[in-house]
């Protein structure tokens, strides 16, 4: 009986093991297909359902208000075998801004802040990227009311993965703290116990997704 049940251990074990080096095998296939498509220029988009492009900012000083941007358009250059020699350029609707309130929207999008009307769109043009396993640091100008800005977003970078019908994915999320006073936006008031109604840090959150064909 002993040995029987320990001869029953060691086939789980060795079973165990052919099937985490058979995922692993699965993963460096996956990852040298890529490579290889990469290598033929092969296009990649943005999956918009899978995107969200939002921001979070501090209301009185105590209540965070997070907001979005509908999904912006991408021109991009992705080279998966080698992240760094990728470029990307994003163009977003400044009128699409969205933070559940009307009346607050209204007041993000005239002049006291967006200023839709003399700046429709917000960009962000890539100048470096960098990936270190899944850590990513991504560099680039953000331009905002007509002024421009060195940004850097951190965060992380997940695939390879294959989806059900057979295309590649990437997902990344990143994220960067702004101060908008220095790209124009600078309304504010002050608090009668002190402080201000706005704070001028922003945080900047990305959520992207991008599939081959």
């Amino acid at each position: 009986m002993l040995d029987g049940q320990q001869t029953g251990s060691k086939q789980g074990i060795d079973t165990s093991s052919s099937d985490v080096h058979s995922g692993r095998n699965k993963k460096q296939e996956l990852r040298e297909d890529v490579a290889r498509k990469g290598e033929c220029d092969m296009a990649w988009k943005l999956d918009g359902s899978h995107t969200k492009l939002g921001f979070a900012v501090r209301h009185m000083m105590i209540t965070t208000v997070r907001g979005t941007f509908a999904t912006p358009t991408l021109d991009l250059s992705f080279d998966p075998s080698d992240l760094s020699k990728s470029k990307v350029k994003v163009t977003v609707d400044t009128a699409s801004v969205n933070t559940g309130e009307a009346q607050r929207d209204g007041h993000l999008r005239s002049a006291d802040f967006f200023d839709v009307e003399n700046h429709p769109t917000l960009t962000f043009v890539s100048t470096s990227v960098k990936r270190k396993g899944e850590d990513l640091e991504l560099v680039g100008d953000l331009t905002i009311r007509g002024t421009t800005k060195s940004v850097r977003l951190t965060g992380e970078v997940h695939g390879p993965a294959k989806d059900p019908w057979g295309a590649n994915r990437f997902a990344f999320s990143l994220a960067a703290e702004l101060d908008r006073e220095e790209f124009g936006l600078k309304w504010n008031q002050a608090l009668e116990a002190g402080g201000l109604l706005v704070a001028k840090k922003v945080k900047l959150e990305v959520d992207a997704q991008l599939v081959e064909g």
